[in-house]
This record gives structure tokens, C-alpha cells and sequence, in this order.
């Protein structure tokens, strides 16, 4: 494991915010990380909303249509299921129906998910500020959806 965190600067809307450090997690899905970091790297979310925010459930960006169908142009991801659990803080990869379809689009889990164990690919966990996830506006889409200001790999 190298320890690499992902930084999220969120704008949760009237000038809040904050960051969310994410610790990366290699160790589970080393493609997953490769791509996230990669696309973090490349400015991709910087700007980017969470379209879809539902309470209780988990908060979903990383599309840059915000509209939840959209994606980076790199291809498709492999699945990558472990078992880690969905709960609380825990980082996991938006898909379609078909399990090799992950792209860009990722989710933050807000509470105990635990249904989706084994059926999507979790590559982090929050380490601090999920406070300022709990603070996004929500909806699917918010009508004034939060934002990924900056995303940033240390």
C-alpha cells in the first residue's frame, strides 16, 4: 500500500466547503486507484458535480455531463469486487448494468450500504471531511448541485 490519499475540494454551495481526504486503496483495486488517480491528475473532475445526492445512501460525481451518464474517453474498467464493506466513508465505483462498465463516475457512501458488497468496486475510504460531504445538497439532480473545485493526488 502506498499510502496516497485523493483530495477533494468541495464547494457544497453559499461559498462552503471544504476538503475530503480520501485514502487510496491499491491494495483492493489497483485499477480502479490507477484510474482515479490518473483522471485526478488530469484536472478531469476538477469542476465536476455530485448530480445525484441521495440521504442515507451516498453522494455520486465524477461525470463530466452531470447528468450520470457520462464518462471519461478512457475505456471501461474490469470489475474489481472485494469485500470490503459499503459503509460509511467508504469509496466505491459508479457502473451500469454490466459489471466491466466502470469509468469515471464513483460515489461516497453516507451510511451503511452493505447491499452493494460484492457488486461494486470500492478503491477508498474517507480519512477527514465528510462533514463536508454530508453538506452537499441534495436530490438526483440537486437543483444547485455541490462541485469538486479541485481534486488533488498527495
Amino acid at each position: 500500500m502506498t499510502g496516497q490519499t485523493l483530495t477533494l475540494t468541495l464547494d457544497t454551495g453559499d461559498g462552503n466547503g471544504g476538503d475530503v481526504v480520501i485514502r487510496l486503496r491499491p491494495d483492493l483495486a489497483p485499477g480502479h486507484v490507477e484510474r482515479i488517480t490518473q483522471l485526478a491528475s488530469e484536472g478531469f473532475y476538477d469542476g465536476v458535480i455530485f448530480h445525484r445526492v441521495i440521504p442515507g445512501f451516498m453522494a455520486q460525481g465524477g461525470d463530466p455531463t452531470g447528468t450520470g451518464m457520462g464518462g471519461s474517453k478512457l475505456p471501461d474498467l474490469k470489475a474489481e469486487f472485494n469485500t470490503e464493506p459499503h459503509v460509511r466513508g467508504v469509496c466505491s465505483m459508479a457502473r451500469a448494468q454490466n459489471p466491466n462498465s466502470a469509468n469515471s463516475q464513483f460515489f461516497i457512501c453516507f451510511d451503511d450500504a452493505t447491499f452493494l458488497d460484492r457488486q461494486y468496486t470500492v478503491w477508498g475510504v474517507v480519512e477527514s471531511g465528510m462533514d463536508h460531504v454530508d453538506a452537499l445538497p441534495k436530490g438526483e439532480p440537486p437543483r444547485a448541485p455541490g462541485k469538486i473545485v479541485k481534486a488533488t493526488v498527495a
